[in-house]
This record gives structure tokens, sequence and C-alpha cells, in this order.
């Protein structure tokens, strides 16, 4: 009997009515951000591995644990595309866009992946829909994006609080992160490995901890 092949684990095959949905779901994202006057973007599916290291942390779980990552005949390193703003990002440097001067507003639709444990509604290859805002001052591009999330969830009659944090300026935040370090450094034996290397190379990261045990010491 001839071998039966079925989707790889973490995928899954869209058709009938879930194409029908994820269709109307874009077709109101598009309307909305070019409302806002966002143009699209698409970027490859694979970029370089050194792209998502130096943007997304060589630290962080999706560099480290999640990245498919492939080498090509002559050794170069690349990986699936995890999220979509490191691409945007070195298509605007690369692409000189800066150039034109003013604002350059970006939105991107499509499929990432990340190879996570698979569980109900958290799939390895999902959807993606982001926006990217380059060359505005002052606080008007993160106004812009909250008024912009906001609109998208009245669209599609979502109920929801906006809840606002900031690290404040560059000052502000290397006290912050030095705080941070004495108060982990503190329970160091405690913390879980991933924790220990975030504490020496990016404390900040120390914060998106889902182990119980760090919770309880980010908690205090």
């Amino acid at each position: 009997m001839a071998e039966r092949f079925n989707c790889p684990r973490g995928t899954r095959d869209l058709f009938d009515c879930d194409v029908s949905v994820f269709q109307d779901i874009e077709t109101i994202c598009r309307s909305v951000f070019l409302h806002y006057g966002y143009q699209e973007i698409r970027t490859p599916i694979f970029e370089s591995r050194e792209l998502f290291e130096r943007s997304v942390g060589g630290e962080t779980d999706i560099v480290s644990k999640e990245l498919y990552g492939f080498e090509d005949s002559k050794g170069k390193r690349f990986a699936l595309r995890p999220e979509g703003t490191a691409g945007a990002v070195r298509a605007y440097i690369e692409r000189n866009m800066a150039a034109k001067g003013g604002v350059t507003k970006l939105f991107y639709i499509g499929p990432m992946l990340r190879h996570e444990r698979p569980q109900e509604g958290r799939y390895r290859e999902f959807w993606q829909i982001g926006c990217e805002l380059f060359g505005a001052k002052g606080i008007a591009a993160e106004v812009e994006m909250l008024d912009l999330s906001m609109k998208l969830l009245e669209r599609f009659s979502i109920q929801a609080s906006l809840k606002i944090n900031h690290l404040g300026c560059a000052e502000c935040r290397e006290k912050f992160k030095a705080d941070l370090v004495k108060h982990f450094s503190a329970e160091k034996e405690k913390l879980c490995d991933n924790c220990k290397t975030r504490l020496v190379k990016n404390p900040l990261r120390l914060l998106d901890c889902k182990s119980p045990i760090c919770g309880e010491i980010i908690a205090t």
C-alpha cells in the first residue's frame, strides 16, 4: 500500500468556509490599513537567519528554539520567517524607501512559521497581520498605531480595553534594567536555564518568561 501523507504537525489545510473567513478578515484589515494610508508589502517567506538573530534577538525563544532554519548548497544560513517586522524593516532599508522623504507606512498579511508545541488555537504555521510606520517624529506614530488597532477591533465587533505601558527614555530604561538585574540576581539559583542566560544577555526579556517559578519572582 502506498504511503499516505498528512499535513505536517502544527499545520492545517484551509478550504470551504475556512477560506471565506480568512478572506473576509483580510479584506477588512486591508480596508482599514488603506484608509490610514498604509501600502501592502509582500516579503519572502524565508530570509537570512542573521536578520532574525539581530532583530528579534539571538537569546529569545523565537530564535533559539522556534526558527525553522536551513542552509543552502553554499552554506549560507536561512530561516523561514517567524514574524513580519524583520522582513519589512529589511525591505525598507534595502529599497532605500527613506529617500522619498516623509513617512513610510507598510502593512503585511501572510503565513509565519515557528517550531513551537502545537495546542488548541496555536499552530506552527499561522497568519500574521501587521503594520510598520517609518520616519514619524514624536509620539504621532504610537498614537496612530493605537487608534488603528482599536479601529480594527471595532470593525470585528471585539470589545476591548486598552492598557498602555512604556519603558521611558533611554536613561530611564537603563535604570530599570539595572534594577531588574539586581532583583533577579538575588534569586538567580531559582531561575530557569533560559532566564539565567537572559539575565546576562538581555534582562528585559526576563519579563517574557512563562515558567511558573520565574513568574513568582516577577510578581514580587
